[in-house]
């Protein structure tokens, strides 16, 4: 079997971003670990960058989340499939195959379409790296579980799809956009907030190491469940009433309409929450579902926007 390079975009969500990958060497199955400060141009992406060069052609390419077409798009790489989603996919990939959800693709269907790399998030690393170890295939996983870290990712893919222009012209379009952000928010006191990510008929809670958590920390508030070392908490709400915190926002994973209801019904019906000054204040606010999902997309800035309004009006 040929040699492969599988890589993994893992950015640390600070000003300095890292990015760690790792040569998967088969059949000998040996792993050799990079990391790298800055563009990346090293290791294990410029390994990658030589492998797509060497093929003398454009590089067939599958992206498996609408996340991580939105930003094959950006970049102004063709695709040859991508995955079925209700979520919006560009019209530069409308007519292409689709190779099922992000979560359960079709290898059979994503095998027939041959590619040399496919382009999934990190988070569903643990479901799905076993099963691309099956194709003749190179894949890397994006941090999309913060905005910096999908910047990172981005300046890496750029380096090694040749798109290091277009890369560019993204990360300083953040870059100015976040600078003017700051700089509106500065010296603004900055609330404690709660973030409930919900299913219907069950809750979480959401952390800084959750791609919303992360908005809400990049916004300025302070995150009442921070340094958790994960994304999401199952916690009583007799625990989230010690924490006190001075604003409660809830979210949905999906179909946002039935967690909106029963966000509702539970904090009319469960006792506890009318002893959250949060809720006597009347500062409990339901997320958009388009700006607030599960990965990191180019709505953080509309995200953002919307944090700054909830979280520093006064009434």
């Amino acid at each position: 079997m040929s040699k492969r390079i599988c890589l993994l975009f893992l950015s640390a969500f600070a000003v300095c971003l890292f990015l760690s990958g790792c040569v998967d060497q088969h059949p000998e199955k040996s792993t050799e670990a990079y990391t790298a400060q800055g563009n990346g141009q090293t290791g294990a992406v410029e390994a990658a960058r030589e492998k797509v060069i060497a093929l003398g052609r454009a590089p067939r390419i599958v992206a498996t989340s609408p996340a991580a077409a939105q930003i094959c798009e950006k970049l102004e790489l063709n695709l040859v499939g991508v995955c079925s989603s209700t979520a919006e996919i560009p019209d530069r990939y409308q007519d292409l195959p689709t190779i099922g959800t992000a979560m359960s693709p079709d290898m059979e269907i994503l095998a027939s379409l041959s590619p040399d790399w496919i382009l999934s998030p990190s988070s569903l690393q643990s479901d799905l790296q076993s099963k691309y170890e099956t194709l003749n295939s190179d894949w890397a996983f994006l941090n999309l579980r913060s905005v910096p870290g999908m910047y990172q990712s981005i300046e890496e893919l750029g380096v090694i799809f040749d798109r290091e222009q277009q890369a560019r012209e993204l990360t300083d379009e953040y870059q100015e956009f976040y600078q003017n952000f700051q700089e509106e928010i500065a010296g603004k006191e900055h609330p404690k907030v709660l973030i409930l990510m919900g299913l219907p008929g069950s809750y979480v809670i959401a952390t800084e190491k959750s791609y919303i958590g992360s908005l809400a920390a990049l916004a300025g508030a302070e995150n009442v469940y921070e340094d958790q070392g994960q994304e999401f908490l199952t916690v009583n709400t007799e625990d989230m009433k010690t924490k006190e915190p001075d604003i409660i926002l809830r979210a949905a994973h999906a179909l946002p309409d039935q967690v909106a209801e029963m966000f509702a019904e539970d904090f009319k019906t469960n006792d506890i929450w009318k002893h959250f000054q949060a809720v006597k204040d009347g500062k409990v606010y339901d997320l958009p579902y388009e700006q607030f999902g599960m990965s990191a997309t180019f709505a953080y800035q509309d995200a953002l926007e919307t944090l700054k309004k909830l979280l520093y009006t006064k009434s």
